[in-house]
């Protein structure tokens, strides 16, 4: 019998038991037993922990990785962005915990020198929003869509604070809900500056060979909802999944082929 990872889980190739979240996560990131107090790997690779890490991806836009243990499935990985924005930054996605999320604030406000002044939730599961409770001391809006305030409360979650329908702009980025697709809540996120487009786990990375949990899934809403995506932001360059390695505009037909 295939064991089912949790409704919340993100990752696309978890069944397998051989994740691209494993696959990619910065070794670094995942051998290492560091202090939290970031360690550069270079100028533009840091190690904030053994389960959170950071790097450059475009001018003005960092990567995060943070990784939890889940048993029977070993080190599982998700990917949020850190944007620049003048003297502050804008989180997206906060890691799975509150001390997660501790740490990636730490480090825009005493590395990158941008304190994070407002955050973005792509959606409802935990490897999104699990770091919300360490923006709420600081007064950090989060912003999300309607529906995962809703269902965030339902679950008695910290969810976010600013919450809208279908689209947003929050400093240099764009907050766009395409349609239903790896859950009914998930938006992408696009940098226009950089062509940075996050597509959160409504995208598969180009490793993924399932769609894997699919349990909040809306796969026949998921093919239009991505044509929507490619229809606004034909300028991305870069595209960023949940889980597993960045690449470009071919993920989006990547995972359009996953639902055929």
């Amino acid at each position: 019998m295939t064991l089912l990872p949790p409704r919340w889980l993100c990752a696309s190739a978890l069944l397998t038991l051989s994740t691209a979240c494993a696959r990619t996560t910065p070794a670094a990131a995942v051998e290492r037993n560091l202090p939290g107090e970031a360690q550069s790997q270079g100028p533009d690779e840091y190690v904030l922990a053994d389960d959170v890490s950071v790097r450059k991806l475009a001018p003005g836009v960092w990567l995060h990785v943070t990784v939890v243990t889940l048993e029977p499935y070993g080190r599982v990985s998700t990917n949020g962005l850190i944007i620049e924005d003048g003297e502050t930054s804008v989180l997206v996605d906060t890691g799975w915990n509150a001390r997660q999320g501790a740490l990636l604030l730490d480090w825009a406000r005493d590395t990158l020198r941008r304190p994070v002044r407002t955050a973005v939730v792509t959606h409802f599961h935990e490897d999104r929003l699990g770091g919300v409770p360490a923006l709420v001391p600081h007064g950090i809006a989060v912003h999300g869509l309607e529906e995962t305030a809703r269902i965030a409360t339902s679950l008695g979650r910290p969810g976010p604070t600013e919450a809208f329908a279908e689209a947003r702009t929050v400093g240099p980025l764009e907050l766009f809900f395409p349609g239903a697709g790896h859950a009914k809540d998930n938006i992408v996120v696009w940098h226009k500056d950089s062509g940075v487009l996050f597509g959160g786990c409504f995208v598969k990375d180009g490793a993924a060979t399932n769609l894997g949990n699919v349990e909040d899934a809306d796969v026949v809403a998921w093919p239009a909802s991505l044509s929507r995506t490619r229809q606004r932001f034909p300028e991305a360059r870069v595209v960023v999944p949940g889980h597993g390695k960045p690449g470009g505009p071919e993920l989006l037909s990547h995972t359009e082929a996953l639902l055929r």
